[in-house]
């Protein structure tokens, strides 16, 4: 077997570990901690996010809240959620989050999040975006 065919077993096998017993994902275990690592430096207490928009993520409550326009997350449909949307790269470029375009990465701004990472937020709100 190629490098080509086993290379996306390696990379995915642990993110389905991740998964709990039901294979359902976990918002504490594994979407906080994405959030934390790629939104929160923006996206909470006194980040330009939270107050540009109005969305904290560094919480189950203010991921469900969502931003002063509304909410950001439809339970059991990641296709209609603006979550997903933004960091799937779903929008205009400009509104993709984390922001990573070439006039954001000059500034300091992040890298977009993986295609696995992606994946546990569409599967989670699609499981019906349970605080568990």
């Amino acid at each position: 077997m190629s490098l080509k065919k086993i290379l996306p077993w390696v990379v995915l096998t642990p993110m389905l570990g991740m998964a709990g017993c039901d294979g359902t994902n976990s918002f504490s275990s594994e979407i906080l901690p994405i959030l934390q690592d790629a939104c929160t430096d923006c996206h909470s207490i006194s980040g330009e996010g939270i107050q540009a928009s109005g969305l904290a993520l560094d919480t189950y409550e203010g991921v469900m809240k969502g931003t002063k326009f509304g909410p950001v997350v439809s339970p059991g449909q990641a296709i209609s959620s603006t979550l997903y949307l933004v960091i799937s790269h779903n929008v205009a470029v400009d509104i993709q989050m984390p922001p990573h375009h070439h006039e954001k990465v000059a500034m300091g701004a992040g890298e977009p999040l993986t295609p696995e990472e992606i994946a546990v937020i569409k599967n989670w709100i699609d499981q019906g975006a349970k605080n568990n």
